[in-house]
């Protein structure tokens, strides 16, 4: 996370894990599209607003979005990235690919992924990334020994798949059947 220091690294891990997966373990309760207000988050993790906005705005990633209520009030939600154990209707208008997006996975995973397809797991959408190095970046947070699979994103949306694409450009579908998957040669 560029330009964080290794204090807002952790806070910044702890604000997602909050909003992503554990709200409750902070005593958060998320509203139905996963925002809460910015004074309750600030309260129940102890961190200052300036400490969060530096979060916010640093985080390569943007991880989290603030938005202004119409009564004034600011409320924060992560960008995506949810478990199943957090309900939210991220409210995503449908968006219409690009022709091809990218998958970074371990290369442990490459077999199963080429027999079922990308399934969500744990979370709500598949998430697939615009270019090749973007998806090497989002592979080698779980192995170094990395594969990135290209989507033929334009036919699986032709075919009737939905595709939403979130405030920090990660491009969330519900699955991705094998038949529209290939491996991507990268020079790693």
């Amino acid at each position: 996370m560029s330009g964080l220091s290794r204090d807002q690294v952790r806070t910044s891990r702890r604000i997602a894990l909050v909003l992503r997966h554990r709200p409750e373990s902070a005593g958060l309760r998320l509203d139905a599209n996963g925002w809460v207000p910015v004074g309750e988050l600030l309260a129940a993790l102890r961190i200052s607003r300036a400490e969060l906005d530096a979060i916010v705005e640093h985080n390569d990633k943007a991880r989290f979005a603030i938005a202004r209520r119409d009564d004034g009030a600011e409320w924060i939600r992560a960008s995506q990235g949810h478990s199943r154990r957090v309900e939210v209707d991220l409210d995503l208008p449908p968006a219409e690919p690009p022709a091809v997006l990218f998958h970074g996975t371990p290369a442990a995973n490459l077999d199963a992924i080429l027999r079922e397809g990308l399934r969500p797991r744990s979370r709500h959408h598949v998430h697939l990334s615009r270019d090749v190095p973007t998806a090497l970046l989002v592979g080698r947070r779980r192995s170094a020994d990395v594969v990135v699979l290209r989507v033929a994103a334009g036919e699986l949306a032709a075919a009737g798949h939905v595709f939403h694409r979130s405030a920090n450009g990660v491009w969330l579908t519900s699955a991705v059947p094998e038949r529209y998957l290939a491996l991507e040669p990268t020079n790693q």
